[in-house]
């Protein structure tokens, strides 16, 4: 275990040098935490205060989400000023009302729009109470642009990674960017609560233990034995943003897009017992000579790229808690 954890480390230092930067590169993106008293559970808040074009995209078996059918292409035309990702699953659902609450008290918006994913954390919260409108408020308040803190705050506060098989360890949250030369700045920030494996470069860097500290592989586990999870549901949840002018079908698909960066770094992905949501948020600062295709595919490759890099970053930088390596 001590090896594996000084490892990590050293591989988190790296993806730092490798890929500075977080959601809070894209201007006009303000991200702020709140966790409960002992650190057990948590919600990060997006704030637009200028608003922006929303997609999402479902992919999980077992989503926990609030207002996502008005994201998707056809709805009407509305802006989105804040997100909510939090802990508490289902229960933490009716924090949104701190975040609706901060934004009028604002005069953003009159009835704002606030979408929100949950995570399933209540094993790891151990009883504490699931976030609520207050500690929603809370993470409003916070809410800034300047750099981001990564692992065991806000929303990644209670995750856990890897519970199909053998000992889970610690998940968390994290952020990463980058510029497309002569191009938008694409974004991402991500909840990492996967049921399965976190994987860089082809080999597993956080997971499920065998007693000996080794990882399991449960990929490799399920093709030979009878799942058997141990908290029944995950979520990884996921905000991609991006200074591009987008619709709200571009911004949908550039949501799709993003999941192949979830694929990449979670094994096994999107099960029954997976939650996985990605939000788009475009904020229209840059305006393309490309064409509309063109466009999607660029920012939903480098979506995808930075979300892969949030994801393997948030189980890196996370912290060990209680009896959760």
């Amino acid at each position: 275990m001590i090896k594996v954890r000084s490892l990590n480390k050293q591989i988190y230092q790296e993806r730092k040098i490798k890929m500075m930067g977080g959601l809070t590169d894209i201007p006009g993106v303000l991200v702020g935490n709140a966790e409960d008293k002992g650190g057990r559970t948590g919600c990060t808040v997006i704030l637009c205060p200028s608003g922006a074009v929303p997609g999402v995209d479902v992919s999980g078996g077992s989503p926990g989400t609030q207002n996502t059918d008005f994201l998707r292409a056809g709805t009407a035309e509305y802006p989105v000023y804040g997100l909510l990702l939090t802990g508490g699953s289902f229960f933490g659902l009716p924090a949104t009302g701190g975040v609706m609450r901060w934004i009028t008290e604002q005069r953003i918006a009159e009835v704002p729009l606030v979408p929100a994913a949950v995570i399933f954390d209540l094993p790891y919260a151990q009883g504490s109470p699931p976030p609520d409108a207050a500690l929603a408020y809370a993470a409003c308040q916070a809410a800034n642009g300047g750099p981001l803190a990564e692992g065991n705050v806000g929303a990644g506060a209670g995750a856990t990674i890897g519970k199909i098989y053998g000992r889970p360890m610690k998940g968390g949250l994290g952020t990463a960017s980058l510029h497309i030369p002569g191009g938008p700045v694409v974004a991402a920030l991500a909840v990492v609560n996967a049921l399965g494996d976190i994987w860089d470069q082809g080999r597993i860097v956080v997971g499920a233990l065998r007693p000996d500290g080794d990882f399991v592989n449960q990929t490799q586990a399920l093709l030979h034995n009878v799942p058997s999870p141990l908290f029944f549901t995950s979520t990884t949840i996921a905000v991609v943003a991006t200074t591009a002018r987008l619709t709200k079908a571009e911004a949908n698909r550039v949501a799709r897009l993003a999941d192949d960066g979830m694929a990449r770094s979670i094994s096994p992905n999107h099960t029954q017992w997976d939650g996985d949501t990605i939000f788009c948020l475009a904020l229209g600062q840059h305006t393309s000579n490309l064409s509309s295709d063109a466009l999607i595919t660029q920012v939903g490759t480098a979506a995808a790229t930075v979300l892969e890099q949030a994801i393997i970053r948030g189980a890196l930088a996370a912290q060990s808690g209680g009896c959760t390596p």
